[in-house]
């Protein structure tokens, strides 16, 4: 029961979000869960539905089972196989070509830790409601909920009782942060606390003293006036820090810990006279929580890559970088990301991009730079730590100073995170390997694209179309960024609107006789791939794609030769 869709298509699907980018819409469909295991079956709550239509399920562009939709309430779609899909609500008398009234996308995986798309939370006020977390979650297909400031003391998680104020007197109440691991837990995702690897308050210092890592005129290191550090592989403090996760994970349920540091001392002298490579120090030190916390889900802040060449082997589940400057620009975070793919032998990769942004720009103007990030990201096989706390995204390292999302924002989120757990296999699968540079360009004439006057180039330049291609299977994928119109490349910094490039042109080598199947998608205009025509020109093929507007997808698929007459 697969079909693929011509270019005839695009129009239709394109217009999915028409009407959508500046309220949330009236339908929406919301899996009951962040990820399924292959054993269960998916289920599909359609909110605000009152016709009578059907859910579709695609996968890379492929039409599968389609079941029928009475009005609002939990759909079961059975079993599906491991991979991304899509799932379409459309009304039944629509049409073959009827736009959909609503769309969302779900994960099967039998290995929870293969993927990371991570969220926060950082209010634990007594009382406070969890539902808002939860929807989130699900809307997002989050795998991890870092819970941001939840403990009583950096150097004593649990030790408040059951309602306190943290370091920076914030009230926290234990009931609270349970409801919300609780409902984390039931939407399909984890609950990782977080916890500072070597912070020390003046409370609990003058035990830790011995063991500070001091700066070269002789105090401490520390965080402001209220934390000082210690060397986290220092026996004492190792066996009390380790013990202190193991007793948060009893008080409270976590799945495991967003272990954090502050990017310095790189090296330093401890009191006692012993010099210290901090690198070294917290390899042992996630070493030591991983034995002492088996099966606890672990995620070390790498701060501005510091020392993701070490950390990125050791017993952790992702490569989680915390970026700053000189990590500006769109080019830079995707050499951050290479590194750290390569640093982590196939774990997930994700980037902490606070998008300050937003508290200094128009919304339309941020959420241009946010989408030019995850464009970024996603393409080259990161996610990035953005939303959380049910309608926020974060714009400062302290997650407490946060930024309410515009409706246009969320309607934005869902798309791209739906975008990019749909084609997860094209984007996220470490066995995607980066070949621009044995396929584009004049010399190797495999694989290019034109866009009038417009130039396009390997590398993320303002004014031009940066042009990527990666290796998927048998598979080319080319990744189309959108830069004409823009002056700079700064991630974090207001957008100019998506410059019009017109449609391009597409050339490929072939493999054998055969016409090559080419399919397009792009996360702002039609979500899932749909075939474009293609024409034979000597040992070359043809195709024109349709204008790009952020980020575009093009998977290039020759098969067996002859297979596309």
């Amino acid at each position: 029961m697969t079909m693929t869709e011509s270019s005839s298509s695009i129009e239709s699907s394109s217009s999915i979000d028409a009407g959508r980018v500046a309220d949330e819409p009236v339908v929406e469909l919301l899996p009951t869960r962040a990820t399924y295991a292959s054993a269960d079956p998916v289920r599909i709550e359609v909110r605000g539905f009152t016709g009578d239509g059907s859910l579709t399920v695609w996968t890379l562009g492929e039409r599968g089972a389609s079941t029928r939709v009475p009005g609002s309430g939990v759909v079961d779609l059975g079993l599906l196989p491991v991979g991304g899909h899509g799932v379409e609500l459309t009304v039944a008398a629509g049409g073959v070509h009827a736009p959909p009234v609503a769309r969302t996308a779900i994960e099967v995986a039998d290995d929870v830790r293969a993927r990371l798309r991570y969220g926060f939370v950082a209010d634990y006020a007594p009382g406070r409601d969890a539902e808002a977390v939860a929807d989130m979650v699900r809307r997002l297909h989050l795998t991890g909920i870092q819970l941001y400031d939840w403990a009583y003391r950096h150097a004593d998680l649990v030790g408040g009782g059951e309602v306190y104020t943290d370091a920076l007197d914030r009230p926290v109440s234990l009931d609270t942060v349970r409801r919300l691991v609780g409902a984390i837990k039931a939407a399909g995702s984890r609950a990782l606390g977080y916890a500072a690897v070597y912070g020390v308050g003046r409370a609990e210092w003058s035990r830790w003293e011995h063991a500070a890592l001091l700066t070269p005129s002789g105090p401490p290191y520390g965080l402001g006036d209220f934390l000082s550090l210690v060397d986290p592989a220092e026996p004492a403090w190792l066996d009390h820090f380790t013990a202190d996760l193991a007793a948060a994970v009893d008080a409270v349920g976590l799945d495991g810990f967003h272990l954090d540091q502050y990017g310095y001392p790189q090296r330093a002298l401890r009191a006692d006279g012993v010099v210290v490579d901090v690198a070294d120090s917290f390899v042992t030190l996630v070493q030591a929580v991983r034995e002492r916390l088996p099966e606890s889900h672990l995620v070390f802040n790498n701060v501005n890559d510091f020392p993701t060449w070490r950390t990125g082997a050791s017993p952790q589940d992702a490569v989680y970088i915390e970026v700053w400057e000189p990590h500006v620009t769109l080019g830079s975070l995707g050499h951050v990301v290479g590194r750290a793919r390569s640093a982590g032998g196939g774990k997930p990769v994700v980037i902490a991009a606070y998008q300050h942004v937003y508290d200094t720009a128009p919304v339309a103007e941020a959420d241009l730079a946010t989408a030019f990030t995850m464009a970024t990201l996603f393409s080259h096989g990161a996610t990035q730590l953005l939303a959380g706390d049910g309608d926020r995204v974060l714009v400062d390292p302290y997650y407490v100073r946060n930024h309410r999302m515009a409706a246009s924002t969320a309607a934005m989120l869902r798309r791209w995170y739906d975008f990019l757990v749909e084609h997860d296999a094209l984007l996220l699968d470490p066995s995607v390997v980066e070949v621009t540079g044995s396929y584009a360009g004049a010399y190797n004439d495999d694989a290019d694209v034109a866009y009038g006057h417009d130039r396009v180039t390997g590398d993320a330049i303002p004014g031009a179309v940066w042009r990527r291609a990666t290796r998927v299977g048998d598979a080319l994928v080319l990744h189309l960024v959108n830069l004409v119109g823009q002056r700079d490349t700064l991630w974090d910094a207001p957008r100019l609107p998506v410059g019009e490039t017109g449609p391009g042109t597409l050339r490929v080598r072939r493999t054998g006789p055969g016409r090559p199947r080419v399919r397009v998608a792009d996360p702002s205009t039609n979500p899932r791939l749909v075939e474009v025509p293609v024409t034979l020109d000597g040992d070359h093929a043809v195709a024109a794609l349709p204008a790009p507007t952020v980020w575009q997808v093009v998977v290039i698929d020759d098969g067996p030769a002859g297979a596309h007459p």
